[in-house]
């Protein structure tokens, strides 16, 4: 028994890729003279964007400012970057899309809004929710830049002053982006407008096939 993750950067080049890997097992079944079966446990979608969520979430963050970060904040997540390797930090600039800047541990400015970096891959499940209603998220500093994702570095700084500081104000950002809307029945409007947009042009088709149940195991 062997699984496979099958990650592509949307969901309909990753059916084309899956499609792929499955003729590969079949050939390799052909082979070896035996047989293959081929399951789906779970499947995910990419996000879908949606351009006047996305400006007024921004609107929110340039009002708000930076995160409020103090010097101990700063000092920790120096020591945290003093275990990286140069690459790791040069790749969240990159991924922002904007220069590096020396003895830079967190993240001090609002990245400008419609800056292209290279895309942060990666799997959520919020991917087929963008597909149903529309939809935006916010990226806020919470840890010492170039930490990367599952790793010993990023887990020792959840408790820090710094992820606290950040999720605080991921949070205002969230508030004032819903109070934005409620206010604005235009900007709502637009919202919609979007996602309907999008969908019309690529309709959502659940990545799931219709007869997988949840991989439940009884006790």
């Amino acid at each position: 028994v062997v699984r496979y993750a099958v990650r592509a950067l949307d969901v309909h080049g990753m059916r084309a890729l899956n499609e792929r890997v499955i003729k590969v097992a079949e050939g390799a079944a052909m082979m070896t003279e035996t047989e293959v079966e081929v399951r789906v446990l779970s499947a995910v979608s990419n996000l879908l964007g949606n351009t006047p969520l996305e400006e007024v979430m921004h609107a929110n963050l340039e009002r708000l400012g930076p995160v409020a970060f103090d010097e101990a904040d700063r000092d920790f997540a120096r020591q945290i970057q003093a275990t990286l390797t140069p690459e790791d930090i040069l790749a969240d600039y990159r991924r922002c899309g904007v220069k590096p800047k020396d003895d830079q541990p967190l993240c001090d400015f609002i990245v400008p809004f419609g800056q292209i970096g290279e895309p942060m891959i990666g799997s959520t499940d919020v991917g087929d929710v963008s597909w149903k209603v529309p939809t935006v998220q916010a990226r806020v500093a919470t840890h010492a830049i170039g930490t990367p994702g599952h790793s010993w570095q990023i887990t020792a700084q959840g408790m820090a002053g710094s992820a606290y500081k950040g999720l605080a104000y991921a949070a205002k950002a969230m508030a004032g982006t819903a109070v934005d809307l409620f206010d604005d029945a235009e900007k709502l409007a637009a919202a919609k407008a979007d996602h309907a947009a999008r969908l019309g042009k690529t309709p959502y088709v659940c990545p799931i096939p219709e007869d997988v149940t949840p991989p439940l195991f009884n006790a």
